[in-house]
């Protein structure tokens, strides 16, 4: 009598329905923390943990968001607003998928774009277009439901493109060359490059949907537009392989003989090599003779290092280091000198 009556009773059923789909949710997150985590945990990937993760959510609200349409289906006195009921249950369902969809492409265009562990920041720029354009079509899909054209809007908002276009003109410049930026990499956070037409070098910290920032070796931070950076000339030094091979100018007296200068700077080259931070340990540094010039004998003295800012520090260790083998073994380094004939 108890059990007929609950069946028969429309609102105590659309309540039974509802605590039942509510139900399931919660047994449906308890079985994605115990079981379904716990499984994708131990793969060596980690999509699937965050593919759980990120879906978890989503899915408890669509079976409580299903629960809702079968309960008010169940109820008489709706019938007259189920077209309502439907459409609303087609714009939360649309609105949840377009959710979890933005967030696996966020998630799988973050690990396209990652770079080196050292450099945790990553380009937003990709994810924000994306997101956009993924809304708008969200957006266009529920109209099309609704059975509103699409094509007079389109237009709309061609002409309402074009006029924007032409008013935000530089903003869309950097926002397209951040889009080159970021698909034909030619700098990555990270890097460390050379603007040779902005006299500009430093580490890229960030490329932004406007702009890119570098930090300099004095700390400071500098902001670029990205059309500047798409048209300039850019030297990056760390876009297959940090170690790099430089050059320390040094030059002696013609008086010298130059066999015994090779072998004392070399000598000097190679303990710097081996005892200074930021060297590559087992290069053998060597010496080559490039230039007579006004007062010395120029030479070049070929270092191998692990990245490029390191080359500050090995110049600096390698003169002091050279100019006290020289001094000890009294080799000449010769100043400039000029010969002035006075007329009579």
């Amino acid at each position: 009598m108890t059990l007929g009556f609950l069946f028969n009773n429309e609102y105590l059923r659309a309540v039974l329905i509802l605590f039942l789909f509510i139900v399931f949710s919660k047994f449906f997150v308890y079985a994605v923390k115990k079981y379904i985590k716990h499984i994708a945990s131990k793969t060596k990937t980690d999509l699937d943990d965050f593919m759980v993760e990120s879906l978890k959510s989503p899915a408890y609200f669509l079976i409580i968001l299903i629960g809702f349409y079968f309960s008010f289906r169940s109820l008489t006195f709706l019938d007259a607003y189920i077209l309502w009921i439907k459409n609303i249950f087609f714009i939360c369902m649309v609105i949840i998928l377009t959710s979890v969809i933005t967030k696996i492409i966020d998630f799988l265009v973050i690990k396209w774009l990652k770079v080196n562990k050292k450099f945790e920041k990553t380009p937003r720029l990709i994810n924000r277009v994306i997101n956009v354009v993924l809304y708008i079509i969200a957006l266009l899909f529920i109209l099309e439901h609704f059975n509103i054209k699409i094509t007079p809007i389109v237009a709309t908002l061609g002409v309402g493109a074009l006029a924007i276009g032409l008013a935000l003109q530089n903003t869309l410049t950097n926002l397209f060359a951040g889009l080159h930026i970021i698909s034909d990499k030619p700098i990555s956070v990270g890097d460390y490059i050379e603007l040779q037409s902005e006299n500009i070098s430093g580490y890229v910290e960030d490329i932004g949907w406007r702009s890119t920032r570098i930090k300099t070796g004095s700390n400071n931070m500098v902001i670029i537009p990205n059309a500047k950076i798409a048209d300039s000339i850019i030297v990056n030094y760390t876009l297959k392989n940090q170690e790099m091979t430089f050059g320390i100018l040094c030059g002696v007296s013609y008086n010298e003989k130059l066999e015994e200068v090779e072998k004392i700077t070399i000598e000097a080259a190679e303990k710097i090599q081996k005892n200074t931070e930021g060297c590559v340990k087992k290069f053998k540094p060597f010496v080559r003779y490039g230039s007579f010039g006004d007062s010395n004998i120029n030479f070049s003295v070929i270092f191998k290092i692990e990245k490029y800012t390191d080359r500050l520090l090995v110049t600096h260790e390698f003169i002091k280091e050279l100019k006290e083998a020289y001094d000890k073994n009294k080799i000449e380094m010769s100043y400039p000198a000029r010969k002035v004939y006075m007329a009579k």
